[in-house]
């Protein structure tokens, strides 16, 4: 597992049909180190902080791997790193292989997965095509956020290491798949809140569903 690009961008107004926008997603590799900070990399800032961004989405990674999907997938070769508005483009961190909650060891910063990415239409906007963020949600190629656990110099060419993984084992993948698609699995969604590093979005929107559904705590209201 590994870091081959740290991308930053500074928000900046597009047109969106009949109107503007501000958007950080436009961003650009860094020839050098960077410092990961709480709540985002230096040079980098996110216009959307609703949405995009705080402690729990301090920076989004997306694997290499993926790019190659897309490349066949759209018949396209003008990709480069930063290409889906990631700041870590990575090897080796596929969605299936990364599970929420692990934590990871990059350059002098320790980082913990907190959730898939649910893309919006400014992914549309970047990639040129307003159907982009469905075609991207249903392939499960999603990337993912984290927190940052220990501030520290991050730079391209070092090592992702594992230094903890998640006892629940809910996969990038399996998380995103659960709250987009899967809306019946009610037992997937309590796995999921058992997850202690989900970010509170996230379980918020878990927690709402098992209360529809008449389960509180885990448990039949009815028991």
């Amino acid at each position: 597992m590994k870091l081959l690009s740290v991308n930053v961008s500074l928000p900046r107004e597009v047109e969106h049909g009949s109107e503007t926008v501000s958007t950080g997603i436009f961003k650009e590799p860094v020839g050098d180190r960077v410092m990961l900070r709480t709540t985002n990399l230096d040079g980098d800032e996110q216009a959307d902080l609703e949405n995009h961004g705080g402690i729990y989405r301090a920076a989004y990674a997306y694997s290499i791997e993926n790019y190659d999907y897309w490349r066949r997938e759209l018949g396209r070769a003008d990709f480069t790193f930063g290409q889906f508005g990631e700041n870590l483009t990575v090897e080796g961190m596929m969605e299936d292989d990364v599970h929420i909650g692990d934590v990871f060891r990059v350059g002098q910063a320790l980082v913990e997965v907190t959730q898939p990415r649910p893309p919006c239409f400014k992914l549309g906007i970047k990639m040129g095509m307003a159907r982009f963020p469905k075609m991207f949600l249903a392939s499960g190629r999603v990337g993912f956020y984290l927190r940052v656990l220990e501030e520290g110099e991050i730079g391209a060419g070092e090592a992702f290491e594992l230094v903890k993984s998640d006892p629940e084992r809910v996969s990038v993948r399996e998380m995103s798949h659960l709250l987009f698609f899967d809306r019946e699995n009610l037992e997937s969604a309590k796995r999921a809140l058992r997850v202690t590093a989900l970010s509170p979005g996230w379980r918020d929107s878990f927690e709402e569903r098992l209360s529809k559904a008449g389960v509180i705590n885990g448990h039949d209201a009815a028991s």
